[in-house]
């Protein structure tokens, strides 16, 4: 009897997984297709029937990423106002992330309101909001989200941020002080990430192309608590696997391997890989959140190289 309770709420639940999914899926392509009148009708009807849930919240963010997209600044930033509003109603009864639904939401609402107000000309006032947030946001699953919002508006031509350094595999990386007057590739990576596996290859053929030039490969990483299969895993158990994944996949490269969470939400890597460079004089020339060709890199390196 109780095999057959569980196996009937695991049903129940497979069906409101299937039913969220299709929610949204429904709602995105209404988006594309510019009928937000009828995405906001079919939000309100699964709203009448189930409730507000997590689901209906993420379907929300979805029609000011839609706007944002459009460029419509005021009705996106209208529908991340409503968005926000509608998640932290939700936050009265639960913590933000006890499952992944609810923070995707609030931080497509705060990613899409500072965006649109970049994108009606105030980055000032962007940044500063954005900011704002990371504070508010820092020790959540948002924080990094948040940050990569800050930089695609305001770090290129500016000073890189310091790395944290305090921990590493392998041997001990400079400061990226210490790197002044070298060009320099910063690649964020996760042991986890395809993406990364095949950015690899591309950055050790740059490396070698550019070794004349003391081009500098630094390839933060960080922990997230499982290792193969996605089985938990400690500390002592996962940072050998890094290391692992690391002489596998990327032993070509001679970059060396800070390894701290703070320089994921610093730099705001919510996307890996992440790549960044940095000229000779330490400011940083591009910030870019998803792998990159040797054909889109090779003229950037060019630049920053000399």
């Amino acid at each position: 009897m109780i095999a057959r309770a569980a196996g009937f709420t695991l049903l129940l639940t497979l069906t409101a997984l299937s039913a969220s999914a299709s929610l949204v899926t429904d709602v995105r392509d209404l988006i594309n297709k510019g009928n937000f009148t009828a995405a906001e009708r079919l939000i309100a009807q699964q709203e009448k029937q189930a409730g507000r849930t997590p689901e209906t919240i993420l379907a929300q963010s979805w029609l000011g990423r839609g706007a944002l997209a459009a460029k419509q600044w005021a009705k996106a930033t209208a529908y991340a106002a409503e968005t926000r509003k509608m998640a932290l109603e939700a936050l009265k009864t639960r913590p933000l992330d006890a499952e992944p639904q609810l923070p995707t939401a609030l931080g497509a609402s705060i990613e899409v309101h500072g965006q649109a107000l970049a994108g009606a000309g105030q980055r000032t006032e962007a940044v500063a909001y954005l900011n704002g947030e990371f504070s508010r946001w820092r020790a959540t699953s948002m924080a990094a989200r948040i940050r990569k919002n800050v930089n695609l508006i305001s770090l290129v031509g500016k000073q890189a941020p310091p790395l944290d350094l305090k921990e590493h595999i392998g041997a001990k990386p400079a400061t990226l002080a210490q790197l002044k007057g070298k060009p320099v590739v910063l690649f964020f990576w996760a042991h986890w990430c395809p993406d990364c596996k095949r950015q690899g290859p591309i950055l050790a053929r740059l490396e070698r192309e550019f070794v004349a030039k003391g081009l500098v490969v630094v390839g933060p990483t960080q922990r997230y608590g499982y290792v193969a299969n996605g089985e938990d895993a400690t500390p002592a158990v996962e940072v050998p696997y890094i290391a692992q994944i690391q002489k596998q996949f990327y032993g070509d490269l001679k970059m060396t391997v800070p390894l701290s969470e703070e320089n994921f939400k610093n730099w705001g890597c919510s996307t890996t890989p992440t790549l960044a460079l940095i000229d000779r004089a330490g400011i940083v020339t591009l910030y870019h959140p998803g792998d990159m060709s040797y054909e889109e890199l090779r003229p950037l390196i060019v630049k920053i190289a000399g």
